[in-house]
């Protein structure tokens, strides 16, 4: 079986997983309120200006043996910069005002995620940052589309208008989710495939207890 294989047999349960938790439900069916939208795209502005600084991170740790890594981290890199203006772009639609937002201390299981993934590519192996890479683009494939045009709905809104972050990653990372399945396939290693697994794993269960908590705190 090949190495992608087991990426996605493993996250069949974190998908499901995911899906029953009660906000993202609401959220896919568009009954999402405002403040919980405007929570979550706050919180999110964290983990995509920390994206690039983390992938910076791995790749200058990847040896020659992982050049095909460090490459693609490269590219990444080049793709996502300055994607946080975006996450402010829309929040300003909702009048919440960028130095609000980038002076706000993200939740708890953000600042975990966040500070995990710079251990894991710092401490743990570099390759850990695919297990990050995998699980953010995978789920911004899966959901952010149809996600932003329900809750534009529910809002009565447009979809061009605060949702701007969410429409372009749907298929942005449907792109990427398709080269990184190519990339892990490269891996060989025993190793390195087990820490981006774990990494894997970890990211999946950070994004499921941030999505909780946004749920219990308003």
């Amino acid at each position: 079986m090949s190495f992608v294989l087991n990426i996605l047999e493993a996250s069949d349960l974190h998908r499901g997983e995911l899906e029953g938790l009660p906000l993202l439900r609401r959220m896919m069916d568009g009954r999402s309120s405002r403040s919980h939208y405007i929570s979550f795209l706050s919180d999110l502005y964290h983990v995509v200006w920390h994206f690039c600084p983390v992938m910076a991170a791995a790749a200058s740790r990847c040896p020659d043996e992982f050049r095909q890594v460090r490459t693609h981290l490269y590219q990444a890199m080049e793709e996502e910069q300055g994607h946080e203006q975006m996450v402010l772009d829309d929040l300003e639609v909702f009048g919440v005002e960028p130095g609000r937002t980038c002076g706000r201390t993200p939740s708890d299981p953000m600042q975990v995620l966040v500070a995990s993934n710079y251990y894991l590519v710092d401490r743990v192996h570099p390759c850990s940052v695919l297990g990050m890479l995998y699980v953010l683009e995978f789920i911004a494939s899966a959901y952010a589309g149809s996600i932003a045009d329900s809750i534009a709905t529910g809002f009565g809104m447009p979809a061009t208008s605060g949702f701007g972050f969410l429409k372009s990653h749907a298929t942005l990372d449907q792109q990427h989710v398709e080269r990184l399945h190519k990339l892990l396939n490269t891996i060989g290693q025993p190793l390195a495939r087990q820490r981006v697994m774990e990494a894997t794993n970890l990211n999946f269960y950070l994004f499921k207890e941030w999505i909780r908590q946004l749920e219990n705190d308003r």
